[in-house]
């Protein structure tokens, strides 16, 4: 028997808690320099509680084929992959703000 998610109801097989949750993000992407003229591509404005961050990550670093990881509630990616991980994350379903 399956089991009906508490926050819209529904069968967990057709959930839609999690669509909504990326639809809704505020999602921010940048690039700095940091030490030594390296650039590192900035994923800011994930809210942790509703999307599982570190399996973002992942298919971030995948996509891009460079490595990355978690700071303080974003992703941190190196290299200059702004482009990449716009794409990516339209093709997730999330909706995105460029600085």
């Amino acid at each position: 028997m399956a089991g009906i998610c508490p926050t819209c109801g529904l069968p967990d097989e057709v959930c839609v808690c999690e669509e909504i949750a990326k639809e809704q993000q505020d999602i921010s992407i940048y690039t700095v320099r940091r030490r030594y003229g390296k650039v590192v591509t900035i994923v800011d404005g994930i809210d942790t509680a509703d999307i599982d961050i570190d399996t973002l990550c992942k298919e971030l670093k995948r996509a891009c084929a460079s490595g990355g990881t978690v700071k303080e509630g974003r992703v941190e990616l190196q290299g200059d992959h702004k482009k990449r991980v716009t794409e990516k994350l339209a093709e997730m379903g999330f909706s995105i703000q460029d600085k």
